[in-house]
């Protein structure tokens, strides 16, 4: 089967309706045994050092993947440098497929881009609606993982953000995907309830940092909403392919964001929220609007290479914890 890159989360059923193995490219470059070499592979070739590290990693993820022919690149609803990514894949033969969420969350925009991916990849709405079908019983079980994190003391933040971050590409296998959710959630029902003193929100992209959920439980804190995860996860209830897509806040701007964090917060008794922002990211700037309208303490922490959290992080992790205790 033809493996197809993805730089972020896209209607993904599309992609399995044709046939095709999605392959999220975030995944695989934070999961390689040696991230920081992708990293460098970009940086050989050019890429400057302040330029996002996912960024990078994507590069070097797709040049050391022989059967990465082809990738589906968002030019409007994620990060701003994907535009020279694309330029850069496209001068290594890398097949590039442009996806646009609409910033305006415009349905009839949103209908036109799906439907020309579909045209790209030679399927209709029967087959990517069967697809649908398919992953939503998958995401149904998933969220029930999320349930189990905030209301049944059950599942750790590490595993909160691991199972529903596989949701952008279910692994590139549905029917394995929803035997290990199946496996994982048969062994955390028999768990005793492990509450913790600490209940926290996590917002922003997934971290970088390979230990951020461990420090926090080793110091009695539990991140019990992960924002981005969650949402690639579609935890909406619709057959309508195009709404569920105009309901994922990622691509859609902050505003719109904050109100399911907002909402997150308190359904989920939240005393405090992380916001995880990248180095050279444009999302850093955000930050400013977040801390006005949260209601809760926030600590801002900014990550750049993939590794274990600094001891500057960690000091002031260890301080905001302490002040929230």
């Amino acid at each position: 089967m033809v493996k197809v890159g993805i730089t972020t989360t896209i209607p993904v059923e599309v992609l399995f309706a044709a046939g095709t193995v999605p392959v999220d490219l975030n995944n695989v470059f934070i999961n390689d045994p040696a991230p920081g070499e992708l990293v460098e592979t970009a940086e050989r070739a050019g890429y400057p050092r302040n330029v996002c590290a996912w960024i990078k990693g994507i590069y070097g993820a797709v040049l050391r993947d022989p059967e990465l022919r082809r990738v589906v690149a968002v030019t409007q609803g994620d990060c701003s440098n994907t535009h020279a990514l694309m330029e850069t894949l496209e001068f290594e033969g890398i097949e590039v497929i442009p996806f646009a969420y609409p910033y305006d969350r415009d349905r009839k925009l949103l209908e036109a881009q799906i439907e020309r991916l579909m045209e790209h990849f030679g399927v209709g709405w029967p087959e990517v609606k069967a697809a649908k079908a398919r992953l939503d019983a998958v995401r149904a079980k998933v969220q029930e993982i999320d349930r189990l994190t905030y209301g049944a003391d059950k599942v750790s933040g590490e595993e909160n953000h691991y199972y529903q971050v596989c949701c952008s590409d279910f692994q590139g296998d549905v029917e394995a995907y929803a035997h290990r959710v199946d496996t994982f959630l048969a062994e955390v029902k028999e768990r005793p309830p492990r509450p913790v003193r600490l209940r926290l929100g996590y917002i922003g992209v997934p971290p970088i940092f390979t230990d951020l959920y461990t420090y926090l439980e080793e110091r009695g804190a539990r991140v019990v909403y992960n924002e981005t995860q969650r949402q690639f996860a579609m935890p909406y209830a619709t057959p309508d392919l195009v709404e569920q897509y105009l309901l994922y806040t990622y691509p859609y701007g902050i505003f719109y964001r904050l109100k399911d964090i907002t909402r997150e917060i308190e359904r989920r008794r939240i005393a405090g929220v992380i916001h995880y922002a990248q180095s050279f990211c444009f999302r850093q700037i955000e930050d400013l609007i977040v801390r006005r309208v949260l209601k809760v303490p926030v600590l801002t922490i900014e990550g750049d290479r993939p590794g274990p959290l600094d001891a500057r992080t960690r000091v002031r992790v260890d301080a905001f914890l302490e002040m929230l205790g």
